[in-house]
């Protein structure tokens, strides 16, 4: 990834500056927002995010050369959609609108919009008219990212279509008033082509020459830690993941060795010898590592969370035990919380001022993104809450009291200025591991997941999986995949189901991820068959099923016999330390097997996740549910924001996986084992 050399000059966003050439991107609550700024300064174009409802006379007088609209989880005919000012478009300054901006576009101008019946969630092929501006040099048909449940059913006039996806409009164009939308997402890396349909925006649209650079962002960060923290002392969590160990490299690097107290606090959650391995990385870099061992501590660990989520300053009520706890969201906020008590007591126990130390985390721009925080987007939908941004750490920020030099980095810019500071390679290239460990790999859940709407689903699954025999015998439901499907997909699908016999069930549980820009809680997909895995086929049905089937968003491949029976219910798992004994096992072991196979830098991530999942129970004997399962969750991406799992057989052997799942369905109380074909979107990189 190629980043320009230099820096902005520093101001008021608004003020004005000669021969300034500079975007503004208006926040609609994307997902997505910040990865738009960061695409665009690549290009070495200047940018800024402001709120959506920013007026055209403060636009106008900053002297930005065009407009990027993104995307939002609302619908432009939702009462409460964000509101703007339609003269925006009326300033003859160039407009992009991504996904809910080109349809607040096509609807100021006379068009509309209505929801569809089945949802885009994934990486689709569409069909672009390459004379039009955005695509122009490129070939017709585009690998683009989709994550929409709304689409343009009456195009605005003076607007022409300029791409579709199947028979949904993918984009569309004013060329007189240069303005244009999109419904896909040019700004991330499943929109193969994406950086080249912004440069010919920002190049050809708005008149830039690409001339905006940066200095070294590490003189930046370390600048930003010296004028926070003056001559107090700064607390540093270090867990052992790139981002904590780039932060603590910053602070000992801008600081005196006196001002800086590094900590890593095992929480009971960690991998295999996670924790040595920690301290003897970082002592290497001359860092002075304080290790606790707090796990008791987070096992009983309760927090207050608000009883009303959309009033965060208002009544609470106690969690339970995060032993206990089945809930995902408040198991988050404990672990998060936790830490913050146990970094107070060590600051007692050297006689500080909690008052007077700060705290400085390796918070990246996704983890703020992603749980909403007002940092990174006003508009933007909580997909999860990182434990580096609960409500006790958005109070110390509210006080001045939080450093956070990475806040607007992703992961491979941290690993560049990381290799710039000197760590070791080991260390920068390290899979990312989470602050709260395993406890978020370990679904917890004391009954099994049945909403109204399970049998329905689980249904137009088992006839997507045997398309070709409901084609043979039609039932009620299959209009459901006609409404979602094209001709095209419905051939391929009576194709493949007719060559590989496959069954499938819709798991009891839920994973969380993201489709719309929304967070979604929903079902988990899984298929089975007797005959080997044909990847390409369970691949291409990973990418259909959600788009047909709203409430799922995750599929999964069962290893081993077949799956005809609904699973009934679910096997009480807490995070205890005989369940995560068990993960921490079934981790190790995959792991291994990756790196003894030599791909380990071909992945960006590898969770394991354990689920509470016994197959294969006879049901006339009514056996106990009392052993759970293991998914192994592959990851591809560069900003994290978004990605795709490792196809086997195309990104890694086949017999890497195999040999993966059979090492691992060997670990004393695992079932079976699966794998994760889930893109991001519709499902997260994490389960949960």
């Amino acid at each position: 990834m190629a980043f320009c050399n230099g820096k902005a000059a520093a101001g008021d966003a608004l003020s004005q500056v000669e021969d300034l050439e500079k975007v503004i991107i208006l926040d609609a609550g994307a997902q997505y927002g910040k990865v738009i700024d960061r695409k665009v300064r690549e290009l070495c174009v200047d940018s800024e995010i402001l709120p959506l409802d920013t007026s055209p006379q403060k636009i106008k007088e900053a002297g930005y050369r065009g407009i990027i609209i993104s995307g939002g989880p609302m619908c432009v005919n939702d009462e409460d959609a964000p509101s703007y000012d339609p003269g925006i478009f009326s300033m003859g300054l160039p407009v992009l609108g991504i996904c809910y901006g080109m349809q607040m576009l096509n609807s100021t101008f006379g068009g509309s919009v209505q929801g569809n019946t089945g949802r885009e969630d994934g990486q689709f092929t569409i069909t672009v008219e390459s004379s039009a501006l955005p695509f122009k040099g490129l070939k017709k048909e585009q690998k683009v990212l989709l994550t929409h449940g709304d689409s343009i059913d009456k195009v605005a006039d003076g607007f022409k279509v300029i791409a579709k996806s199947g028979n949904i409009v993918a984009a569309i164009a004013d060329e007189k008033r240069r303005l244009y939308g999109v419904q896909f997402h040019p700004e991330v890396d499943l929109t193969e082509n994406g950086q080249q349909m912004l440069k010919n925006f920002l190049i050809q649209a708005c008149g830039c020459h690409g001339t905006y650079t940066m200095n070294c962002r590490e003189t930046s960060c370390i600048q930003e830690i010296r004028e926070a923290v003056g001559k107090h002392k700064v607390l540093v969590l270090v867990s052992g993941g790139v981002d904590s160990a780039v932060c603590a490299a910053l602070l000992h690097k801008a600081l005196d060795k006196d001002q800086v107290i590094a900590v890593h606090i095992d929480n009971g959650f960690m991998r295999k010898n996670e924790s040595q391995m920690v301290y003897e990385s970082l002592t290497r870099l001359g860092l002075d590592l304080k290790m606790v061992n707090a796990a008791h501590q987070f096992y009983n660990g309760k927090t207050y969370v608000p009883i009303n989520k959309a009033e965060p300053k208002g009544k609470k009520r106690e969690t339970d035990q995060l032993n206990r706890t089945t809930n995902p969201e408040d198991k988050r906020r404990i672990i998060g919380d936790t830490f913050m008590k146990v970094a107070d007591e060590v600051i007692s126990e050297m006689n500080l001022n909690p008052e007077e130390v700060f705290l400085a985390q390796g918070t990246l721009r996704p983890d703020l993104i992603e749980s909403a925080s007002s940092l990174a987007s006003k508009n933007a939908d909580a997909i999860k809450t990182h434990h580096n941004d609960t409500n006790l750490v958005r109070e110390l920020r509210d006080k001045g009291r939080v450093v956070e030099p990475l806040k607007d980095f992703h992961k491979d810019e941290v690993r560049a200025l990381g290799r710039d500071l000197g760590l070791p390679q080991d260390l920068v290239q390290r899979h990312p591991f989470p602050g709260p460990g395993l406890a978020i790999r370990v679904i917890c859940a004391d009954e099994p997941y049945h909403c109204d709407d399970y049998n329905e689903t689980h249904t137009i699954l088992r006839l997507i999986v045997k398309f070709a025999d409901t084609l043979e015998k039609p039932h009620a439901l299959l209009q459901r995949i006609k409404n979602s499907t094209t001709e095209e997909e419905r051939t391929m699908l009576a194709s493949m189901t007719r060559q590989h016999p496959m069954m499938s069930t819709l798991l009891p549980i839920k994973s969380v991820g993201v489709q719309g820009d929304c967070r979604t809680y929903s079902y988990v997909a899984a298929i089975s068959s007797s005959e080997p895995p044909h990847w390409p086929t369970l691949f291409k049905l990973a990418k259909i099923i959600p788009r047909i089937c709203g409430c799922v968003n995750r599929v999964v491949f069962l290893f081993g016999d077949p799956i005809k029976d609904v699973i009934p219910d679910v096997t009480p798992t807490f995070l205890t330390t005989g369940v995560l004994s068990t993960l921490r096992q079934a981790d190790h072991i995959a792991k291994k097997v990756l790196q003894d196979s030599g791909h380990t830098k071909t992945l960006s991530q590898m969770p394991i996740i354990l689920v509470p999942l016994h197959f294969g129970r006879d049901a006339i004997l009514r056996q106990a549910s009392c052993q759970r399962s293991v998914v192994i969750r592959t990851f591809i991406t560069n900003d994290f924001m978004t990605g795709i799992p490792a196809i086997p057989g195309d990104h890694i052997p086949v017999e890497l996986v195999s040999k993966m799942a059979e090492e691992i369905e060997k670990v004393p109380g695992i079932s079976r084992v699966m794998y994760d074909m889930t893109a991001k979107p519709p499902g997260t990189t994490e389960w949960e």
